[in-house]
């Protein structure tokens, strides 16, 4: 409570320090506006009733001008406001006046309070947000030429972000080559190959390397972006699995006779269980799913400690597609610990067995009256643990959102992950009976266990705070980022929203009814000066009259 308490005042704070900001920046251009245009002679020495016999004199078309342009500016803020918050998630003059202003008001840095009275737990807390934030590759990352370039001939527009394809080369860079690909020609081409912008040059040199010998991670190159079909691309990493097993048994052999061996051994580990895997989800997309399960399987089984892949994700989803529930629950026992790192596939599959249990029977009027019973806690308390570690999830798969392609990598408890997920798990949910109906009634209670998702999480860490940052760089522009917690509108949005209506109302009012408006205005001007010329009377009558005239002539 202490730290919601401190999060409000300062909050506040800037809310006003924001709105004196946006006062004065208004009236300031205003000013400067009259000054111009109407040519008002304001000088320093004038006195009080110079200043009052022009305040009288003034015509309602002044008043008009001054409410117009005072609505023409709030409204031009207004507008540069929202395209600064639609973009970058934040309002600019807030944004500046706490950073620039607060200090100067006396306002303490959250950063620098956090840094000095941190402890290790905090400490522990902020690496583990650091590294929830990092890219992980997408286990089921769609083929570039089949799939999402397909995609791009028939809308035109790209499904993948530059940073998002910059990534992928440097995947391929890391498993894909080695210190020692300079030795061989067709190695040295493709280790140039991978590092090329242009995909027409990627792929004329992998045919390039294919007429020196049969390489491997050239079938590779050409399988994920020149085949357009995935008989095509299946056809080519059949013969990447080909050149792939003899260059690997040939290293493995070797790998013993110094770090260089040992270095190209890794490698050709790399591309035959890159290899293996892509074929498993080629079978998967033309519908042999019992053949892919039973290469994914035999793939773990052979090389147990390359976990990088995140292999059981595709056995996952390719068992709920075979509906062996079973088998399903097998994997989920393996995977799902508190020692493994966690993902939404691992979080909603865990939950879509538990509301498979009690979904087809779930009523939320009977569950009302009755309560819930063990089986239906167990699935809520299973969805809220869904929810929390990925809150972005059910609107996808309530269709609450619509989805795209996902990307090649994604951030985790971030919308990227959502979106990969839901692409190929929405029919699964679909499939099981008033599994998303349990979905509906029961996910939005998750945000009530965590009201601060960003300072206290409830069975994970705290939500990291640069997932819409990094998600934003992964998914294409056309995709509105879903942000979690939902950002309120800012202040100065609506204080400006709230001054440009005001003002117009004023300049509208005053163009109608000139004679009544100008009796408000001059009443409203009188009223306002009239404790500062109550001041200067009490000044005038204390001090003597010489020093005044001294004092109003400086």
């Amino acid at each position: 409570m202490a730290e919601a308490g401190t999060g409000f005042l300062e909050q506040l704070k800037s809310y006003i320090v924001s709105s004196w900001t946006c006062l004065w920046t208004v009236w300031f251009f205003i000013v400067l506006f009259l000054v111009y245009i109407l040519r008002v002679p304001l000088k320093i020495n004038d006195n009080w009733s110079t200043v009052s016999m022009f305040l009288n004199t003034l015509t309602p078309k002044f008043y008009v001008a001054l409410t117009g342009t005072s609505s023409l500016i709030s409204g031009l803020i207004l507008i540069f406001e929202w395209w600064y918050f639609r973009k970058y998630g934040t309002s600019f003059i807030e944004q500046v006046s706490v950073s620039h202003l607060r200090p100067l008001l006396g306002g303490v840095d959250n950063n620098s309070s956090n840094n000095s009275n941190s402890s290790n737990g905090d400490s522990d807390s902020n690496r583990q947000s650091v590294s929830e934030c990092k890219v992980w590759r997408n286990p089921l990352n769609l083929f570039r030429g089949a799939e999402y370039n397909r995609y791009t001939w028939v809308t035109g527009r790209e499904p993948l972000t530059y940073y998002d394809m910059n990534l992928s080369a440097q995947d391929h860079q890391t498993f894909f080559t080695c210190d020692s690909d300079h030795l061989r020609p067709a190695d040295a081409i493709m280790q140039k190959a991978w590092r090329e912008r242009n995909p027409q040059a990627r792929i004329s040199a992998a045919h390039e390397a294919l007429e020196i010998n049969e390489c491997a991670t050239a079938y590779i190159l050409l399988a994920e972006e020149e085949a357009t079909t995935i008989a095509e691309a299946e056809k080519l990493f059949k013969q990447a699995l080909k050149a792939g097993d003899g260059c690997y048994r040939r290293s493995q052999q070797l790998q013993h006779h110094g770090s260089q061996y040992e270095a190209q051994h890794r490698r050709d580990t790399n591309v035959l269980v890159y290899i293996k895997r892509r074929l498993a989800m080629c079978a998967r997309r033309l519908g042999r799913t019992r053949e892919a399960v039973k290469m994914m399987r035999d793939l773990m089984k052979e090389f147990p400690l390359l976990s990088m892949f995140n292999i059981h994700e595709n056995l996952l989803e390719a068992l709920l597609e075979l509906q062996a529930y079973a088998d399903v629950q097998a994997v989920l026992a393996k995977y799902d610990d508190i020692s493994l790192p966690k993902s939404a596939t691992i979080c909603y599959t865990a939950a879509l067995l538990k509301a498979r249990a009690v979904s087809d029977k779930f009523s939320p009027e009977a569950a009302s009256r009755r309560g819930l019973s063990t089986a239906e806690m167990n699935a809520v308390e299973a969805i809220h643990r869904a929810v929390e570690f990925n809150p972005h999830v059910p609107k996808y798969l309530l269709e609450m959102k619509s989805l795209i392609l996902p990307p090649e990598h994604i951030l985790k408890r971030g919308d990227s992950e959502a979106i990969a997920y839901a692409f190929f798990h929405l029919a699964h949910w679909k499939r099981v009976e008033g599994a998303l109906n349990l979905l509906h009634c029961t996910w939005e209670g998750t945000f009530r266990m965590i009201p601060y998702p960003l300072e206290k999480g409830h069975l994970f860490y705290p939500y990291p705070i640069c997932t819409e940052t990094a998600d934003r760089e992964l998914l294409p522009s056309f995709h509105e980022v879903s942000v979690y917690p939902k950002k309120e509108l800012p202040f100065f949005i609506l204080f400006t929203a709230g001054l440009c209506s005001f003002t117009a109302m004023l300049a509208l009012l005053t163009h109608q009814f000139p004679e009544l408006m100008g009796v408000f205005a001059k009443a409203f001007l009188s009223t306002l000066f009239a404790p500062l010329n109550f001041v200067m009377e009490k000044v005038e009558s204390i001090l003597p009259s010489s020093l005044w005239h001294q004092l109003t002539r400086i």
